[in-house]
This record gives structure tokens, C-alpha cells and sequence, in this order.
């Protein structure tokens, strides 16, 4: 049996499950399973400067991406806050960038007023290009031509931090497959492929189709964060916990730098990303994106994503004030909640 989302979920248009969403959910912890994530907006960007280009106007280090390379990058406002995230896939003649679904309207204009007389021609390649996820331990078997993350492809960050892991200065790699291209990434192997072909390289995979919410399950309990989930207007890079992946820390000047800087320097952002253990006992539905996470009757944060975990049970990661101590008696709507330190 598939289930469809909600058609008015921002992930209308994939499955949401086959069936099973806890078995789906055990089968990405223990083998592999593929996700359809086609609902992701794709971005094309050709031209002899985009890799420079980009470099200029994100928060991460592109200039020297070569084909058959892959990271992640940041749009910052001039304040410091999170306005677009997306992945960057280089194949040797174009720069492809996924980003949220509904999101790849908005990042394209703002690149488009910042083309001035550089040579690329960014374009909407939604209709062109679906997103796959390989998801588990076995993903990165499918691939072997895949290596880890690379840490030192891109010059290291200057300054070195506790806050900041090892992974900071990693680029993924990235390798042709079926008239598309296949990247690791920390979930798995994400694969990038002809929308037009998308049914039959699934067939030709030969692996479980999973739903949406297995996936969102994973990611939450991995805490890795969603633009437009674990964000909010005023969201910045460290609080959300975006840093790691697609900030470089010792780069050109770009929009919102200082912020970065300035909290990088001074630590102990303003907010912080936790996974929130939920009692779901007054209610067994998780509480919505944007609930408010409440101290002694007061909001001291908002929930990401809710989930039912296979074993943690109903989780959901939030964004809370840092004065907000790990062993805080909170609530979500009725249910009471506890940080997972």
C-alpha cells in the first residue's frame, strides 16, 4: 500500500510511506532502502565563472570545485540569517543546486539580481532533474567509487573550534550514473537523475522503496537540519546547526560574514538545536512545525520536525533559547518533553 502526503504538506507529490513506516524506518538504520525526494526544487547553473560566482555569494568555498565534486552552501541576509539553503553537484560544465521544495523560486531570483555581467545563466531545472536517496549503512556499497567526505578539498577553516567538527572542510564526491550523478552525503548517496527516467532507474537500483516519513524519521534522530523545519526568520547558521556542513570558516567576504564571524568568536550562539523526547500521552499525533516549546508556561523555543521514531518513540528537534538548561521540564501543546542531552 502506498500513502501519499497531505497534498497540503510542503512535501506533496512523494510517497509517505509503503505501508509500513516502521519497518521502512529500520530497514535505513540496519540496510538500505531508496527515497523519493523528486519534490526538491533544482537549480542549473552553467557559465565559465559560476564556480567563483557562487563562492562570492555564499557562506561556502567554491572556487576551486572541480567536476565531479559536491558540497553545501548557505544564503545569508546581511543580518547573518539562514534566507536559502541548497546542495551543490559540479559535473565539469554546470553547477547543480537542490534545495527545498518551493524554495528554488525564491534562491533563483536572488541569484539572478546578483548576475550583473558574470558569465553563468542560472535557470529553474525542476522539470529536468529529480532527487533519489540511497539511505543506510549499505548505501555507500552500492557506490564504492564514492569515497567518505574529503576533508582538506577546500583550503581549512583558519580558526579551529569545538563547535565546528572535523567535517567543516569537507567536499563530497561525486561520480556519473545513468545519465546523472550520484553524491555521497552524510545520509547516504543522493543521486540526481533525468526526471523522465526516474521510475526505471529506481527498478534498476534493486532495492525497497521508502516513504518520506522513514526519511524524516532518520534525519531527526541524526539531527540534520531542513530549511523552512529547523529555521525560523531570524535563524542563524549556528544555531540550526548548519556550520559543520556549509559554512567555511576563512573565505572571501560575503552577505551576512560578520554575524558569522562575531558569534564564531565570541561562541554561544543565541539559540541551539535539540532533539526533544515527547511523553505522547495527553495525544499521539506529533505536534506541528512551529509549536511553541514552552518553560513554566512560557516560550523558550519552536519545534522543528516531529516524528514517531521506531525506537525512540515521538521525537522532534527544536530550536531553543541557550539559557534553557538540559534538564528543563518542558511542554509541546499537551505533552510534556526532555531534552535528549
Amino acid at each position: 500500500m502506498v500513502e501519499d502526503l497531505d497534498p497540503s504538506s510542503a512535501d506533496a507529490g512523494v510517497p509517505a510511506h509503503f505501508g509500513d513506516p516502521m519497518k521502512e524506518q529500520r530497514l535505513l538504520e540496519t540496510a538500505v532502502g531508496v527515497v523519493d525526494r523528486s519534490n526538491r526544487d533544482v537549480l542549473a547553473v552553467p557559465g565559465d565563472e559560476r564556480a567563483s560566482w557562487l563562492h562570492t555569494l555564499t557562506t561556502q568555498h567554491l572556487a576551486g570545485l572541480a567536476a565531479n565534486q559536491g558540497s553545501e552552501l548557505l544564503v545569508l541576509s546581511p543580518h547573518g540569517h539562514v534566507e536559502h539553503h541548497a546542495l551543490v553537484t559540479e559535473d565539469g560544465t554546470t553547477a547543480w543546486l537542490d534545495t527545498e521544495p518551493g524554495a528554488g523560486a525564491g534562491l533563483l531570483k536572488y541569484l539572478e539580481m546578483m548576475r550583473f555581467f558574470t558569465r553563468v545563466e542560472p535557470r529553474d531545472a525542476t522539470s529536468e532533474i529529480a532527487v533519489l536517496s540511497l539511505v543506510g549503512p549499505a548505501a555507500a556499497d552500492m557506490f564504492p567509487e564514492l569515497a567518505a567526505p574529503r576533508i582538506g578539498a577546500v583550503p581549512g577553516p583558519k580558526f579551529a573550534a569545538g563547535s565546528v567538527p572535523p567535517g567543516a572542510t569537507a567536499v563530497y564526491d561525486v561520480r556519473p550514473f545513468e545519465g546523472g550523478l550520484a553524491r555521497r552525503v552524510p545520509l547516504g548517496v543522493d543521486l540526481l537523475v533525468p526526471r523522465h527516467a526516474k521510475t526505471s532507474v529506481i527498478e534498476k537500483l534493486g532495492v525497497p522503496r521508502v516513504g518520506l516519513w522513514a526519511y524524516e524519521a532518520i534525519r531527526v534522530a541524526a539531527r540534520v537540519p531542513r530549511l523552512g523545519h529547523e529555521t525560523d526568520h531570524k535563524t542563524i547558521p549556528a544555531e540550526a546547526g548548519f556550520m559543520a556542513a556549509a559554512v567555511h570558516l576563512d573565505k572571501g567576504c560575503y552577505r551576512g560574514q560578520e554575524t558569522v564571524a562575531r558569534v564564531h568568536h565570541l561562541g554561544r550562539p543565541p539559540r541551539r538545536l535539540v532533539l526533544l523526547h515527547l511523553d505522547g500521552i495527553a495525544t499521539d499525533h506529533p505536534p506541528a512545525q512551529g509549536t511553541p516549546v514552552e518553560l513554566d508556561g512560557r516560550a523558550v523555543g519552536f519545534v522543528g520536525t516531529a516524528v514517531r521514531h521506531h525506537e525512540l518513540g515521538m521525537v522532534a528537534s527544536a530550536v531553543l533559547k541557550r539559557n534553557v538548561a538540559d534538564d528543563a521540564r518542558l511542554t509541546v501543546g499537551e505533552s510534556a518533553a526532555a531534552i535528549e542531552a
